[in-house]
């Protein structure tokens, strides 16, 4: 058996999010894994870094895969993207180690929400984006997510009642401004069902005078959901990236079990952040952040 790794883009929004369900076609990991059986002949199953909502959008989901014997990667890349809808991408893969696991072996995950702030939504990007068109203190803002940095017990902050822990740590939350967009970083070592939107509601909730800052301390000793901010629209979400341990992003320069990267025959320009691929050279390079109009 080999276990390769996947990193996979998609667009969230007519899907019923990311796992498997049963009876429910119409999911990431189902739509995939149909996709690489029709390559290999039979069935195969995926392990995501962790799920995501219906209406999510990913930039750099995980997942690993274990197939029967060797594959040529680049061609294998290739038929793979031929075969899933225009909305799903493989971005890239590699062979890995067979210890390795999508969702066992993630160290940190890194998520953005994304926020429309002018006064009527734009047509290009609403589905990509909440439109929240209220002035916003942003230096109260960036008060309020430093009470959040650290290790926590998040319990005030997820709608899922059976967690075993909700205990969390959270490395960095950044506030970014542009003209007309606000961006909402969060980093951290795992996130619970719903809690980057609710903590994106929250603070959301802080910039437009609805709640203080300070107040912060108190919502997370409390541990109750009623007492936190509003579940922030799915669509303004995006999985950024997936952390493991010893990562750093590697230049392919052929199927030497290395990281094969897909560059797209038109680089077109997306309603938001994909980090594009050219080709320079003989190298595979990343692009800059952002394309969202």
């Amino acid at each position: 058996m080999r276990t390769y790794k996947l990193t996979i883009s998609y667009d969230g929004t007519r899907y019923q999010g990311w796992q498997r369900q049963r009876g429910v076609e119409q999911t990431i990991q189902h739509v995939i894994e149909q996709s690489i059986a029709s390559i290999t002949g039979y069935e195969v199953k995926i392990q995501g870094s962790g799920r995501t909502d219906g209406g999510v959008h990913a930039l750099g989901q995980v997942a690993s895969l274990r197939l029967s014997g060797k594959v040529e990667e680049r061609e294998f890349l290739r038929k793979l993207n031929e075969r899933l809808p225009e909305d799903i991408r493989i971005r890239e893969i590699e062979l890995v180690p067979n210890t390795f696991h999508g969702r066992r072996s993630a160290k940190g995950k890194c998520y953005e929400y994304h926020i429309d702030l002018r006064e009527k939504p734009c047509v290009f990007s609403r589905k990509y984006t909440y439109h929240y068109p209220e002035k916003l203190d942003i230096e109260a803002m960036r008060e309020a997510a430093g009470y959040l940095i650290g290790r926590h017990d998040f319990s005030s902050f997820t709608d899922r009642k059976d967690e075993e822990s909700c205990m969390r740590r959270i490395d960095e939350i950044r506030v970014e401004v542009e003209p007309d967009k606000l961006y909402l970083v969060f980093r951290g070592n795992g996130f619970l069902y719903h809690m980057v939107r609710i903590l994106s509601g929250t603070l959301l909730e802080v910039g437009s005078g609805k709640r203080r800052a300070d107040e912060l301390p108190r919502i997370l000793n409390e541990k109750k959901r009623a007492e936190a901010g509003f579940l922030a629209p799915a669509q303004g979400l995006f999985l950024k990236e997936v952390f493991y341990r010893d990562e750093g992003y590697k230049i392919c320069r052929g199927n030497h079990g290395k990281k094969i990267a897909w560059v797209p025959p038109v680089q077109a320009i997306v309603p938001f952040s994909d980090r594009p691929y050219r080709q320079a050279g003989s190298h595979i390079q990343r692009l800059g952040d952002r394309s969202c109009p």
